[in-house]
């Protein structure tokens, strides 16, 4: 599970991280996105939905046996609740990766220049990532935590490292 707010490249790594496990990537804008593009209305409702479709592709890949990276926000605890109930249901280890970008203006400038090519779910502000950033409910799991300042592929070997060390 790589969670963070966004613009700290959550989708990114979890795609760089995925390919090196050769697991199923799956991402909740992407479910959103979707969503949205079905006709479903903007809002709280469409994002727990969005939640509840990727847990449940997550579940369907792991009973398959299959590896499962899934980027989040995950900024709640009945967030993070979700993937905890999906990794005992299907009785995989979850683990819990917190990137973050220390560096504040280069956080912005990613989020600011990024284009991921979704068609109906509208980029944060960086007034409502901060607005985000100040609702984000401390983590009460393990998790490891990774600074995202560094090029993309230190940032994913980073990861990959410590998830294949707790194996």
């Amino acid at each position: 599970m790589i969670s963070g707010l966004p613009g700290t490249g959550k989708t990114a790594v979890a795609a760089g991280v995925a390919a090196r496990l050769g697991a199923v990537h799956l991402s909740i804008d992407t479910a959103e996105d979707a969503m949205l593009g079905a006709g479903l209305p903007p809002g709280w409702e469409t994002g727990v939905a969005a939640y509840e479709v990727t847990r449940a592709a997550a579940e369907q890949n792991l009973a398959l046996g299959r590896d499962v990276v899934v980027d989040a926000v995950n900024d709640s605890e009945p967030a993070r609740s979700t993937w905890r109930h999906a990794a005992e249901r299907a009785a995989v280890a979850l683990r819990f990766v917190v990137l973050t970008c220390s560096d504040r203006t280069e956080h912005r400038r990613r989020l600011e220049s990024r284009r991921r090519g979704l068609r109906h779910l509208p980029e944060p502000t960086w007034e409502k990532v901060e607005s985000r950033a100040a609702a984000y409910e401390p983590w009460t799991d393990d998790h490891v935590l990774i600074d995202t300042s560094a090029p993309l592929e230190t940032v994913v070997e980073a990861v990959y490292r410590r998830l294949v060390e707790s194996r």
